[in-house]
């Protein structure tokens, strides 16, 4: 006969490190997760083993085969099939008791207060290059007080920054406004990770191409990002422990055995931003013009 299935039982193991109180507390909370790709699926499933039992997931997208070296709900069986619906039906494998709303347009300023609605925590894990539903969500967690989370799998490693209500807004730290992609991009990379941990070993730099919208993954950088996301998603809808928000942020490369932490005053506005994102401007330019001569 089938063990039915009991939620204390399920997740006894993870007291200790919490509480059995907060472990109730866990059960109660909604985070809401943009983006069911690499770092998403991860990322629920592991709060999903957290023992957090309310979730919102939005992604448009169906999984490829070119998802398999990545991301989690990636496998034979799932191709084809709508990634969030896939995400929903193995967090409920785990947790047969957990409530998870499914956003199958993606996020989009039509759904975003109803993705946030009620929620207790913002995730935020969507394809690098999906600037303004990244730029609006962001601005709509601030606008309700929301505390959000991003952590970037860079090489084989991962990029945190958290954005608390009250402290400085993603705009602030990142000052993206109407610039064109491109310069979002560049932007982003320079924010999210200033300390550049990843890069010495990038060995086909003509893996990157922003103009293309695509790069280099790999699945140890997403598995990383979903242990810290889950660790901070614990100190937030908890209330304790330290959560350093920007302009503070944090950088662990695997590969090259090294964590940094970053303080960038001003986020993107920083002199030394400003430096990095000429620089990588300039770069870029003459990588484009160079590409142009030879078409």
């Amino acid at each position: 006969m089938t063990n039915p299935f009991r939620y204390e039982q399920a997740f006894s193991r993870n007291i200790g490190w919490v509480t059995p109180s907060e472990q109730q507390t866990l059960r109660g909370k909604r985070v809401a997760i943009a983006g069911g790709g690499g770092v998403g699926g991860v990322h629920m499933l592991t709060l999903a083993r957290l023992g957090v039992a309310q979730f919102h997931i939005a992604d448009f997208d169906t999984f490829d085969l070119v998802n398999f070296n990545r991301q989690v709900g990636a496998m034979m069986s799932t191709v084809g099939q709508p990634k969030a619906e896939v995400l929903a039906r193995m967090a409920k494998d785990i947790n047969p008791e957990i409530d998870v709303k499914i956003f199958p347009d993606g996020v989009n300023a039509g759904n975003l207060d109803q993705f946030l609605d009620g929620v207790d925590l913002y995730v935020d894990a969507l394809d690098f290059f999906a600037f303004d539903a990244r730029q609006q969500t962001f601005a709509a967690c601030a606008r309700l007080g929301i505390p959000a989370t991003t952590a970037a799998p860079l090489g084989m490693g991962a990029a945190l920054l958290n954005f608390l209500p009250g402290q400085m807004t993603f705009e602030q730290y990142f000052q993206w406004g109407d610039l064109p992609e491109l310069d979002k991009a560049i932007r982003f990379v320079v924010g999210l990770a200033p300390a550049g941990l990843h890069r010495p070993y990038l060995v086909v730099p003509d893996a990157v191409n922003f103009a293309e919208r695509r790069g280099p993954s790999t699945f140890m950088a997403c598995q990383l990002c979903a242990g810290i996301v889950a660790t901070e998603a614990l100190k937030i809808l908890l209330g304790r422990g330290k959560v350093l928000a920007a302009p503070h942020g944090m950088q662990f490369d695997a590969y090259r055995n090294k964590l940094a932490h970053t303080w960038r005053p001003g986020g993107n506005g920083n002199p030394l931003h400003r430096l990095m994102i000429a620089v990588a401007k300039r770069q870029m330019t003459r990588e484009l013009a160079a590409k142009a001569t030879k078409a």
